[in-house]
């Protein structure tokens, strides 16, 4: 029994905890900030420019191979957690003060926050705004807003 249970942790820590919808995205794509990072202090409005290497950004509804259009996650777990955190994985990223769509293929925003502390993420959606079969992240950050 011990051994059964020893290859089952194996297999499970060599498989992928969590996988997006059906279209496949490039093993090596990167999304991240390219003008904030983690523990930033800004005064509100804030301008965030959104990174992506390995694959191209096209409007939502494009279907073509290697591209995505981003969105913003906003003070919520992330990607995959919390409460519709499978849902959006396989069955689309919702659209709400949470979550922010740049389905024209907008590569930069202003976004308005409260004083206080506030996290962000990059997710990398599909072209109906599904995050890709390995999904595309960007590590959580947390600003500050004065």
């Amino acid at each position: 029994m011990k051994t059964f249970s020893a290859a089952l942790l194996v297999a499970s820590l060599a498989s992928p905890l969590w996988a997006g919808g059906e279209t496949a995205s490039n093993p090596d794509a990167q999304v991240y900030f390219v003008n904030i990072q983690d523990g930033d202090t800004f005064v509100s409005p804030v301008k965030v420019v959104f990174g992506l290497s390995g694959m191209g950004v096209a409007p939502a509804g494009t279907e073509k191979e290697n591209t995505g259009h981003h969105h913003l996650l906003i003070d919520r777990p992330p990607l995959g957690q919390g409460e519709d955190g499978a849902d959006e994985l396989s069955n689309g990223i919702m659209s709400d003060e949470h979550h922010k769509h740049f389905g024209g293929g907008q590569t930069e925003t202003v976004i308005d926050l409260e004083p206080g502390q506030h996290t962000l993420q990059l997710v990398l959606g599909d072209m109906g705004h599904v995050p890709h079969s390995t999904p595309i992240v960007s590590e959580v950050i947390t600003i500050v807003i004065e």
